[in-house]
């Protein structure tokens, strides 16, 4: 059984203040649970009900488990049909960014991505098209918010998030920076080349002005319809995809 202060803490992680203050996050879902406990994350426990107990025996590795009832599991999840396991997970510290792990390759900026879910579906893409590094703005959700980790599904744990002040730090990454933009050249006639940054910005605003005087390539994804905008997800899976074919 749990204790109140146990309780308290975990449901206290669905804030973005607490998870910083502890440095801890919550993973909801058998799959995604898996996910991270075969990942370099520190997984630091595992609350799980007893029908799931048998999946629990077989761990490479030492993980404080507590088997807990289904009441127990509805107070700490953030889910309305919460699973069969949480896990409690350290938020990793990541070394700073430098050019050499960037190089010959492509990774993501996002400016100022608001929805979680938006956030957890580019991880996911990013993690689909082997993109391991995604460079967030401060005001970009927060990669560990309970709706990013779920929407992530388990993606999240192969990612690197990092996040920083983008007008300090894309000047000293010396390799192209390619801004999803309205206009610009078209998205299919562009030679990525072999690296670079892919910059998506807001969902209402696009990208900030400070952010695009950066930007060495204003890209487009051509529209055909009347459609007003395209969903930044969406738009991040086409860019993916465009960069794997060149």
């Amino acid at each position: 059984m749990l204790s109140k202060s146990q309780i308290n803490l975990l449901k206290s992680l669905q804030h973005k203040k607490d998870r910083i203050e502890h440095g801890l996050f919550l993973v909801e879902g058998s799959k995604s649970v898996i996910e991270f406990i075969n990942s370099p994350y520190q997984v630091e426990a595992i609350y799980h009900t007893a029908s799931f107990a048998s999946k629990m025996l077989n761990l490479s590795q030492k993980i404080n488990l507590y088997n807990i009832s289904v009441t127990e599991i509805e107070k700490i999840s953030s889910l309305k049909t919460p699973q069969q396991v949480i896990a409690l997970v350290k938020i990793p510290a990541w070394p700073p960014l430098n050019n050499a792990k960037l190089k010959q390759k492509f990774s993501l900026v996002l400016d100022g991505i608001q929805d979680p879910g938006n956030m957890g579906t580019i991880i996911r893409t990013a993690d689909w098209f082997g993109i391991d590094h995604i460079i967030c703005s401060d005001d970009t959700v927060d990669a560990y918010n309970p709706k990013v980790v779920q929407a992530s599904m388990g993606s999240l744990s192969r990612i690197n998030v990092h996040y920083a002040d983008l007008e300090k730090v894309l000047p000293q990454i010396n390799l192209p920076l390619f801004g999803a933009m309205l206009n610009g050249e078209s998205i299919y006639g562009t030679n990525f080349g072999n690296e670079g940054l892919i910059a998506m910005g807001n969902e209402g605003n696009g990208l900030r002005p400070e952010i695009e005087k950066l930007i060495n390539r204003a890209i487009t994804i051509p529209r055909k319809g009347k459609a007003e905008s395209l969903n930044v997800a969406i738009a991040t899976a086409l860019f993916c995809a465009e960069i794997n074919r060149n």
